[in-house]
Protein backbone atom coordinates (compact mmCIF):
# COMPACT_ATOMS: atom_id res chain seq x y z
CA UNK A 1 0.00 0.00 0.00
CA UNK A 2 1.13 3.53 -0.78
CA UNK A 3 2.15 6.22 1.64
CA UNK A 4 1.77 9.90 0.77
CA UNK A 5 4.40 12.31 2.10
CA UNK A 6 3.73 15.96 1.38
CA UNK A 7 4.15 19.47 2.72
CA UNK A 8 1.46 22.13 2.27
CA UNK A 9 1.85 25.92 2.08
CA UNK A 10 -0.25 29.00 1.50
CA UNK A 11 0.68 30.92 -1.63
CA UNK A 12 1.71 34.56 -1.27
CA UNK A 13 2.94 35.54 -4.72
CA UNK A 14 2.63 35.08 -8.46
CA UNK A 15 3.13 31.41 -9.36
CA UNK A 16 1.13 31.34 -12.61
CA UNK A 17 3.99 32.68 -14.76
CA UNK A 18 5.94 29.50 -13.93
CA UNK A 19 3.04 27.03 -14.37
CA UNK A 20 3.47 24.30 -16.99
CA UNK A 21 -0.13 23.12 -16.93
CA UNK A 22 -3.55 23.60 -15.34
CA UNK A 23 -6.70 21.48 -15.06
CA UNK A 24 -10.12 21.80 -13.47
CA UNK A 25 -10.80 19.44 -10.55
CA UNK A 26 -14.16 18.60 -8.96
CA UNK A 27 -14.28 16.24 -6.01
CA UNK A 28 -16.67 14.98 -3.37
CA UNK A 29 -16.53 12.48 -0.50
CA UNK A 30 -18.25 9.15 0.02
CA UNK A 31 -16.78 9.15 3.55
CA UNK A 32 -15.21 12.06 5.38
CA UNK A 33 -14.51 10.66 8.84
CA UNK A 34 -11.09 11.76 10.21
CA UNK A 35 -9.67 8.21 10.37
CA UNK A 36 -10.34 7.59 6.67
CA UNK A 37 -11.73 9.52 3.77
CA UNK A 38 -13.00 8.14 0.48
CA UNK A 39 -12.85 10.70 -2.29
CA UNK A 40 -14.23 10.71 -5.83
CA UNK A 41 -12.42 13.13 -8.14
CA UNK A 42 -12.82 14.21 -11.74
CA UNK A 43 -9.50 15.71 -12.81
CA UNK A 44 -9.64 17.03 -16.34
CA UNK A 45 -10.40 14.04 -18.63
CA UNK A 46 -9.74 11.43 -15.90
CA UNK A 47 -11.45 10.27 -12.73
CA UNK A 48 -10.22 8.58 -9.56
CA UNK A 49 -11.40 7.05 -6.32
CA UNK A 50 -9.01 7.60 -3.42
CA UNK A 51 -8.86 6.28 0.14
CA UNK A 52 -6.76 8.25 2.63
CA UNK A 53 -5.97 7.36 6.22
CA UNK A 54 -5.35 9.66 9.15
CA UNK A 55 -2.10 11.63 9.08
CA UNK A 56 0.85 10.97 11.36
CA UNK A 57 1.68 13.32 14.25
CA UNK A 58 3.49 15.86 12.04
CA UNK A 59 0.79 15.75 9.36
CA UNK A 60 3.48 15.07 6.73
CA UNK A 61 2.47 11.52 5.80
CA UNK A 62 -0.51 9.20 5.64
CA UNK A 63 -1.77 6.09 3.89
CA UNK A 64 -3.15 6.73 0.40
CA UNK A 65 -4.62 4.34 -2.17
CA UNK A 66 -5.88 5.60 -5.53
CA UNK A 67 -7.45 3.91 -8.54
CA UNK A 68 -8.43 5.40 -11.88
CA UNK A 69 -12.10 4.86 -12.76
CA UNK A 70 -14.24 5.82 -15.76
CA UNK A 71 -15.50 9.43 -15.63
CA UNK A 72 -19.11 8.25 -15.95
CA UNK A 73 -18.64 6.03 -12.88
CA UNK A 74 -17.24 9.01 -10.97
CA UNK A 75 -20.27 11.11 -11.91
CA UNK A 76 -22.57 8.33 -10.70
CA UNK A 77 -20.65 7.97 -7.44
CA UNK A 78 -20.78 11.73 -6.85
CA UNK A 79 -24.56 11.43 -6.68
CA UNK A 80 -24.04 9.17 -3.62
CA UNK A 81 -21.50 11.45 -1.92
CA UNK A 82 -21.95 13.47 1.23
CA UNK A 83 -23.26 17.02 0.67
CA UNK A 84 -20.81 19.56 -0.75
CA UNK A 85 -17.97 19.45 -3.23
CA UNK A 86 -14.60 21.01 -3.87
CA UNK A 87 -13.96 22.88 -7.11
CA UNK A 88 -10.49 24.14 -7.97
CA UNK A 89 -7.98 24.73 -10.70
CA UNK A 90 -4.73 22.83 -10.19
CA UNK A 91 -1.55 24.34 -11.61
CA UNK A 92 1.68 22.34 -11.97
CA UNK A 93 4.64 24.55 -11.08
CA UNK A 94 8.22 23.22 -11.23
CA UNK A 95 10.75 24.36 -8.63
CA UNK A 96 14.15 22.71 -8.54
CA UNK A 97 13.76 18.90 -8.66
CA UNK A 98 10.09 19.00 -7.62
CA UNK A 99 6.77 20.03 -9.10
CA UNK A 100 4.37 21.86 -6.80
CA UNK A 101 0.64 21.32 -7.21
CA UNK A 102 -0.95 24.72 -6.64
CA UNK A 103 -4.70 24.67 -6.05
CA UNK A 104 -6.71 27.82 -6.67
CA UNK A 105 -10.07 27.11 -5.04
CA UNK A 106 -13.40 28.23 -6.46
CA UNK A 107 -16.97 28.44 -5.20
CA UNK A 108 -17.31 28.62 -1.41
CA UNK A 109 -13.51 28.37 -1.06
CA UNK A 110 -12.65 31.13 -3.55
CA UNK A 111 -9.68 33.21 -2.42
CA UNK A 112 -7.77 30.26 -0.99
CA UNK A 113 -4.61 29.20 -2.84
CA UNK A 114 -2.58 26.29 -1.47
CA UNK A 115 0.61 24.65 -2.77
CA UNK A 116 1.65 21.06 -2.04
CA UNK A 117 4.90 19.28 -2.76
CA UNK A 118 5.18 15.49 -2.63
CA UNK A 119 8.37 14.09 -1.15
CA UNK A 120 10.13 10.73 -0.95
CA UNK A 121 10.86 11.12 2.78
CA UNK A 122 9.76 13.44 5.57
CA UNK A 123 13.22 15.03 5.82
CA UNK A 124 13.78 15.49 2.06
CA UNK A 125 15.12 18.93 1.12
CA UNK A 126 13.31 20.93 -1.57
CA UNK A 127 13.59 24.35 -3.18
CA UNK A 128 11.12 26.89 -1.79
CA UNK A 129 10.06 29.31 -4.55
CA UNK A 130 9.57 33.01 -3.71
CA UNK A 131 5.78 32.74 -3.98
CA UNK A 132 5.57 30.12 -1.23
CA UNK A 133 4.01 31.47 1.96
CA UNK A 134 3.24 30.12 5.43
CA UNK A 135 3.46 26.36 5.93
CA UNK A 136 0.12 24.79 6.88
CA UNK A 137 1.12 21.10 6.80
CA UNK A 138 -0.98 19.14 9.28
CA UNK A 139 -3.49 21.95 9.85
CA UNK A 140 -6.79 20.12 9.35
CA UNK A 141 -8.72 23.25 8.35
CA UNK A 142 -6.78 23.25 5.05
CA UNK A 143 -7.66 19.63 4.17
CA UNK A 144 -10.10 19.45 1.27
CA UNK A 145 -12.46 17.33 3.33
CA UNK A 146 -12.53 20.08 6.00
CA UNK A 147 -13.13 22.79 3.39
CA UNK A 148 -16.40 21.11 2.45
CA UNK A 149 -17.65 21.26 6.06
CA UNK A 150 -16.26 24.73 6.79
CA UNK A 151 -15.59 26.64 3.56
CA UNK A 152 -12.87 29.27 3.42
CA UNK A 153 -15.44 32.08 2.88
CA UNK A 154 -16.77 31.42 6.42
CA UNK A 155 -13.40 31.88 8.18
Amino acid sequence: MAKEIERKFLVSGDFKKDAIGAEQIVQAYLSSVPERSVRVRIHGPQAFITVKGAGNVSGNSRFEWEKEIPVEDARSLMALCEPGKIEKIRYLVPAGRHVFEVDEFQGENAGLVVAEVELQSEDEEFEKPSWLGEEVTGQASYYNVSLIRRPYKTW
